[in-house]
């Protein structure tokens, strides 16, 4: 500001001398310096202008800095207050943390006190339930041992019946093959004589035609006869479980056991397809289980007749 000050003093002192010079003289001609002069002049104004309005600028934003800083410098003595008041606050709560902390220990010495008596106690009375436990565990083994003995006893009457069924199995399938065989040897005879019967006349198969009729005849009378003959055995073990029943209920059930056949007892056995001792054990079960065992085997004998039924309609 002084600058420009200063030179619109000086522009002011050279309009003042041109003018002066300019009245002097009796033509008006001013000179080059005196313009340069000016010309110069008023480019260092222009420039002083533009960095007065840079400084204003710069000042201003520096007001602003400062104002930034003070409301900063405000919020950090307030923060520092806070600050202040927890470190007193906490300086209270460890001074009350170690009051406690010497209480609790003082609890601890007297809880390890109690604590170590308690476990002598508990100590001796673990020793006193191990002795019984013990002692009952012992008469277990010597119970499991028996049980074990009477299971292996079992299990070598069960060995025993399993090789007697293995090798019924084992004749049962050598009987099979030998009727498969027989089989074969049926079907390549028939095959040779029906080409053989079929280059023979209509007599012939005529005559084969009444067999036939017969045979069908043999099959239907053999199917009834089948029929009948399950029918009557399932009738005969239906009647026969009832007469258990009823000598069982009376209390004569030794009798009923003597007066019972071998020969009805292999027939229960193979319709229920078990054993003769499945059966006499069956006998001497109770009521509830008879009752239950009883409608077991009229089903199971309903499907041995629905199972026969099947294979006499079968081609």
């Amino acid at each position: 500001q002084q600058e420009k000050e200063d030179l619109q003093g000086k522009l002011k002192l050279r309009e003042h001398l041109s003018l002066t010079a300019g009245k002097s003289e009796a033509t008006p001609a001013p000179s080059k310096n005196i313009d340069l002069e000016m010309k110069q002049l008023q480019s260092k104004l222009k420039k002083s202008n533009t960095e007065i309005t840079k400084q204003s600028t710069t000042i201003k934003s520096l007001k602003e800095q400062v104002r930034e800083k003070e409301e900063r410098i405000r919020e950090l003595q307030a923060k520092f207050s806070r600050l202040e008041r927890d470190l007193t606050m906490k300086r209270h709560l460890i001074e009350d943390l170690r009051s406690h902390l010497k209480a609790n220990e003082v609890n601890e010495k007297t809880l390890n006190e109690t604590l170590e008596s308690l476990e002598r106690k508990v100590v001796k009375a673990l020793a006193e339930d191990k002795k019984t436990s013990i002692d009952s565990l012992k008469q277990r083994l010597n119970v499991a041992a028996k049980e074990k003995s009477q299971y292996e006893q079992m299990y070598h009457k069960a060995k025993d019946e399993l090789k007697t069924k293995d090798l019924r199995l084992t004749k049962l399938e050598s009987k099979v093959t030998e009727a498969e065989c027989g089989m074969i040897e049926l079907e390549t005879a028939t095959s040779r004589q029906l080409h053989g019967l079929a280059r023979q006349s209509a007599q012939a198969l005529e005559t084969l035609r009444k067999e036939l009729l017969l045979t069908s005849d043999k099959v239907e009378e053999f199917k009834t006869f089948v029929k009948t003959l399950t029918r009557g055995l399932h009738d005969s073990v239906q009647e026969l479980r009832a007469k258990i029943k009823v000598a069982k209920k009376m209390g004569e059930m030794k009798a009923c056991k003597k007066d019972l056949s071998q020969e009805y007892l292999q027939l229960a056995a193979s319709i229920l397809n078990v054993s003769t001792t499945d059966i006499y054990e069956i006998l001497q079960e109770g009521d509830d289980e008879e009752t239950a065992k009883m409608k077991m085997g009229f089903e199971k004998d309903e499907e041995w007749l629905q199972h026969i039924q099947k294979l006499l309609e079968a081609q």
